[in-house]
């Protein structure tokens, strides 16, 4: 089985898909981070294609970064300077070639995740 990388954004707050939120997908190696594509999640609060298809998969250590704050900006959520939560950079790592699911459920003041299925 090839390993492939998905996501999944859901906004509490609001009970509804995160549509519209900008996520890059960075490497990270020896401390060092390359950009490896940026997406932005559909109406249903996923990418439109797998963020790392098994063709682009390999194992090691990853992060994703979600644009939370554009995205609540976008809402019309009332904003602090600065707001609270911002940027939201979540690294894990694939060890095995397998399917790797990193949803993010999201909210003005807090987030969780997890290794989805």
């Amino acid at each position: 089985m090839a390993g492939y990388l998905t996501t999944h954004v859901l906004d509490t707050a609001t009970g509804r898909p995160a549509a519209g939120l900008q996520i890059d997908l960075y490497r990270v190696t020896d401390g060092d981070m390359a950009l490896i594509k940026t997406v932005v999640t559909n109406a249903d609060g996923r990418t439109d294609a797998q963020i790392l298809p098994a063709a682009e998969f390999a194992c090691g250590v990853y992060e994703l970064r979600f644009h939370a704050g554009a995205y609540l900006d976008a809402q019309g959520v009332p904003s602090e300077n600065p707001r609270f939560l911002d940027m939201i950079p979540i690294r894990f790592g694939m060890s095995e070639e397998t399917h790797y699911h990193v949803p993010l459920l999201l909210s003005p003041y807090g987030y969780s995740t997890y290794r989805g299925s």
